[in-house]
């Protein structure tokens, strides 16, 4: 399975972005997947977590209230929509897949990840 990660990119603090993640390999299989995030110097953190089929969710403290997952129509993809960010949001974001814990190691899959760097 490959898990390609898109819509990062250069936002002002208080801007929006929406990332993408979409799974490929296992046509027609849909799995639970997650969302991580890595600032430099920093360890991984858990973003946001959504089950196979969008029943439940699962957010990182950080980013309740201002992040959403979702999962994109009937494709092995989900989204993560970002509003209101902030300086600390700035990371390299990772997709995982295949599993149900808020640890990059409860994944079977990890993605290559989608640069977001929030600016003053």
């Amino acid at each position: 399975v490959q898990l390609q990660a898109s819509g990062g990119g250069l936002v002002q603090v208080g801007g929006s972005l929406r990332l993408t993640c979409t799974a490929s390999g296992r046509t027609g299989s849909r799995f639970n997947m997650g969302w991580f995030r890595q600032a430099p110097g920093k360890e991984r953190e858990f973003v946001a977590y959504i089950d196979r089929n969008g029943n439940s969710i699962k957010y990182g403290d950080s980013v309740k209230g201002r992040f959403t997952i979702s999962r994109v129509r009937a494709e092995s993809a989900i989204s993560l929509q970002m509003t209101n960010l902030r300086l600390e949001d700035t990371a390299l974001y990772t997709c995982a897949a295949a599993g149900g814990g808020t640890r990059p190691s409860d994944f079977l899959y990890q993605g290559q990840g989608t640069l977001v760097t929030v600016s003053s």
